[in-house]
């Protein structure tokens, strides 16, 4: 008879152990989720960042995205200045900004879908997610608005994303680079941004006039 309350006691340490392991589990899960939201919606001001500069080709248009400003279309011509895109990654591979070289204005999608420029990038807004398909081509979905797709119609004018589909050829892009007017070296890098390479940027042009 002595050796049942002790079998019990043993079972009820048992089931103990597992639910505090079970939670402690579900805690970093969440943690880690609340971190990858987190910083990709503010990036500090050390985040190491890749950068790289080249066009999208549009699948449906046989032309490039161009960012304008705040218009932004699929009507660029290979070697454009506006078709120029600075690719900005941030700590996960596959979460990309996209900045018009010459315009300074970022892709970024609203509320209702509609794909805006913006000269301020560091909205989730602005930020997608890089999918790789079994036909070369990238599709471009929205971290923020899950399912909703960066997309041109045949006349090069962006469509709304809760009207795509990964499946939709307005949604297929492909990788080029631009036609001789890069210089080897920007086609590739790494940064560290911190606000003295800021500062510094802003003052390059000054020392040069001097």
């Amino acid at each position: 008879m002595s050796q049942l309350p002790s079998r019990f006691i043993y079972v009820c340490l048992h089931f103990l152990v597992l639910y505090f392991q079970l939670q402690e589990s579900q805690q970093s899960s969440a943690d880690f989720r609340f971190y990858i939201e987190n910083h990709t919606r503010n990036p500090d001001d050390l985040s190491r960042k890749q950068v790289r500069i080249y066009q999208l080709y549009s699948r449906t248009t046989g032309k490039h995205v161009q960012i304008l400003g705040k218009k932004i279309n699929a009507n660029g011509d290979d070697g454009g200045k506006y078709a120029l895109l600075v690719v900005e990654t941030e700590t996960f591979g596959s979460h990309i900004r996209i900045k018009g070289k010459e315009s300074e204005h970022y892709i970024c999608m609203n509320e209702k879908g509609k794909i805006v420029g913006r000269p301020d990038g560091r909205k989730q807004e602005c930020v997608f997610v890089e999918e790789f398909l079994e036909n070369n081509y990238t599709a471009l979905v929205s971290a923020k608005y899950k399912g909703w797709y960066l997309g041109f119609n045949r006349k090069g004018r962006p469509k709304k994303g809760s009207r795509t589909t990964q499946r939709q050829q307005e949604v297929h892009f492909m990788k080029r680079q631009p036609k001789g007017r890069m210089d080897p070296l920007e086609e590739f890098r790494f940064t560290t941004v911190t606000k003295r390479t800021r500062r510094a940027r802003r003052l390059k042009p000054n020392s040069k006039r001097n």
